[in-house]
């Protein structure tokens, strides 16, 4: 396979070099229907349709502004990201409002990124005219349906005067601890953290991207729609609502297409591990994936058991599964694995992590197990930190993940005033950095990073820690009619002190002969768990309505506006 020269710098060069040296190699596919309909664009379509984009922008002296991006999944979507590149226009990646919440999430960004346009398509342009009434800032902008365009306007297209230096886009963050920021990403920290994602996921000419993860997410944005074009590889991708509502649709296309890259968050192997049949497996063959990704969420060894046993008969092999780590203020890619090696699995005693020591242990009862999120990759700094004192942790403490390099991004949209604090931070007695302080805690042992959780999630109990996801995992596992990956743990302020809430949904199906009855069984039953696992009391149990656990756009739970909605009294409880 050809490669440029390292005097490329830039997103719109390498894809520059790649419809000329490679025009009619296979860029993306997309899976219209998640299975049989499909659309393939080769590197040149690729590059036309982003020529004709970026055209038009430049008709409106677009250089230097910013362009909302409001697409369905699919080709388009892409074509307006580089197309936004190619015009020297930061890209904005959003998505359609079908509810009330996704509107608001989409008003703010107008208010934090201020763009000058919005690329869209005719159908969705036609939804937001009639919003436009409710939401009038929506008539502030250039609306530009990308499908309309004329034909032969790429043929005006003239390169813009950018460098790696220059911002490529602005990736807002999911908002799980707070209101969504827009990350400044500049042409210099994609071209790095790309190079880091091949060298840690070992990726040739031979790789195969497959993948559902939302376009507008980093991660799917990054990993499967970035990294192939950086490689010069083909890419297939599907709606996440394909995978979704048939989860089977992702497997099978990794089988259809001899994909060799896929993944995504730890619900996804939990879900496909419940939903697909066994007389299913018969159709699959995943002997061609090497590297299944699994981040954006706690890795968790008993699910990515659990897969491997159940897809081990269509070829599945254990030591494909490759944990990580990153987020989206160092791009997207912090920490991996070595591919094709079994994922390392850490046990610590309970007792001791709750005083953030770390002491390995046998399993039991009284003991974690945490899977490695792999080590650091090209130029790439990870340090845990205290994060009151900053000063450095002993190898046996948990303290806060820092990072620092290239891939590192050049803060948030309009937040001089925070940037200092969370990019520019720097070790007590330390020449290094300046580093990336992510809010996220974890510790290393043996080279290899493990991740305990979020700062501001950690629940502080008579001066005890407690992760959040831990007593949420123990809480939702005690009934069937309780819905995995929707509850929520936090604390709230007492006369006595901090005090445990758990919240849970119970599936809409569940319908026993007395409701009430019913709840107060699952909420003894709950507290008894927690107390028995944990060694804390729950405060409250509440039991939810299926869809009141509040969460990101990419499918993390959402803790403080949820404890938000408890404060108020504004949550839909079970029963009715």
């Amino acid at each position: 396979m050809p490669s440029p020269s390292h005097s490329v710098q830039t997103l719109t060069d390498l894809l520059r070099w790649r419809a000329s040296n490679q025009p009619e190699a296979n860029a993306y596919t997309y899976l219209q229907d998640g299975e049989g309909q499909e659309l393939t664009w080769t590197y040149r379509e690729l590059d036309r349709q982003a020529r004709a984009i970026a055209a038009a922008l430049q008709e409106h002296k677009g250089a230097g502004e910013r362009a909302l991006l409001l697409y369905p999944p699919g080709l388009d979507y892409i074509a307006a990201f580089f197309g936004s590149l190619y015009a020297g226009v930061a890209a904005v990646p959003a998505y359609p409002p079908a509810q009330l919440q996704a509107v608001n999430r989409i008003l703010s960004i107008l208010q934090d990124a201020k763009p000058r346009f919005a690329l869209t398509t005719r159908e969705i342009l036609e939804s937001v005219n009639a919003l436009a009434d409710a939401y009038p800032v929506l008539r502030d902008i250039r609306w530009i349906a990308t499908d309309a365009l004329e034909e032969g306007l790429e043929d005006g297209w003239k390169r813009p005067a950018i460098t790696g230096d220059s911002l490529a886009f602005l990736q807002y963050t999911s908002g799980s601890t707070s209101t969504p920021k827009g990350v400044m990403v500049l042409h210099r920290n994609l071209m790095s953290n790309e190079s880091m994602i091949q060298q840690g996921f070992s990726h040739d000419e031979q790789t195969t991207v497959c993948g559902w993860l939302p376009l507008y997410h980093d991660m799917g944005l990054i990993g499967t729609v970035l990294q192939p074009m950086y490689m010069g590889v083909h890419s297939v991708v599907m709606s996440p609502w394909s995978f979704l509502q048939r989860p089977i649709r992702w497997l099978s296309a990794i089988t259809k297409y001899r994909a060799t890259t896929s993944g995504g968050p730890n619900f996804a192997y939990a879900l496909c591990t419940r939903k697909v049949k066994p007389e299913q497996l018969a159709s699959l063959d995943l002997s061609s994936w090497r590297v299944a990704f699994n981040g954006a969420e706690p890795v968790r060894a008993e699910t990515l058991s659990q897969f491997a046993d159940t897809f081990a008969p269509a070829g599945f092999r254990r030591e494909a599964f490759y944990p990580c780590y990153g987020l989206a203020e160092a791009t997207l890619f912090v920490s991996g694995g070595l591919a094709s090696e079994v994922p390392r699995g850490l046990t610590v005693e309970a007792a001791a992590l709750e005083q953030n020591r770390v002491v390995p242990a046998q399993p039991g009862p009284s003991t974690w197990t945490f899977v490695s999120a792999g080590r650091s990759w090209g130029d790439c700094l990870i340090r845990i930190v205290n994060p009151e004192t900053l000063v450095a942790c002993a190898p046996n403490e948990v303290g806060e993940i820092w990072t620092a390099g290239p891939h590192v991004t050049h803060g948030y949209w309009g937040r001089e005033d925070t940037n200092a604090e969370t990019f520019q931070a720097r070790i007590q007695g330390s020449e290094e950095g300046p580093f990336l302080r992510t809010g996220d805690l974890g510790f290393m042992m043996d080279g290899e990073l493990y991740v305990t959780g979020r700062i501001k999630d950690l629940i502080i109990v008579d001066g005890r820690n407690h992760y959040p996801q831990d007593i949420e995992l123990t809480a939702e596992r005690q009934h069937e009619a309780l819905r995995p990956g929707c509850s929520v743990a936090f604390s709230v302020d007492h006369p006595e002190g901090e005090r445990l809430v758990v919240l849970v949904e119970v599936n809409a199906r569940h319908a026993p002969a007395d409701p009430g009855a019913d709840a107060s069984a699952l909420q003894k039953t709950l507290r008894q768990a927690v107390a028995a696992a944990h060694s804390v009391d729950v405060h409250e149990v509440v039991l939810l309505q299926q869809g009141e656990v509040l969460k990101t756009s990419s499918g993390k739970v959402q803790r403080r506006a949820c404890k938000a909605k408890y404060q108020e009294g504004s949550l839909q409880r079970w029963p009715a």
